[in-house]
């Protein structure tokens, strides 16, 4: 238990910012899950769709210093990475 009012009120708003960070962190777990399942069915107009919507998560989560900025710009680019060789795949396939 906090020995301070100053103290007691730092724990209440941690606790606050530890619901806020966690409903960020799960949105950004979910939409991850997503994206990589869009990918691994070979949707790759609906995997655009959520790396765009996932990018702006990752974007605002850094922002507000919920992950690191460099955190987000990793997932970004291996995630990136995967939606163009789907789109290579895909592309392959049409042609053939």
């Amino acid at each position: 238990m906090a020995n301070t009012r100053s103290a007691a009120k730092q724990a209440r708003a941690s606790l606050r910012r530890q619901a806020n960070n966690k409903s960020i962190k799960s949105r950004l777990h979910t939409l991850e899950r997503k994206f990589l399942a869009a990918v691994a069915a070979k949707k790759v107009d609906e995997a655009s769709a959520v790396y765009r919507e996932l990018s702006s998560a990752l974007d605002k989560a850094a922002k507000t210093h919920v992950i690191h900025r460099n955190n987000a710009s990793r997932k970004k680019s291996r995630l990136s990475a995967r939606l163009k060789t789907a789109g290579a795949a895909e592309a392959a396939t049409k042609k053939a």
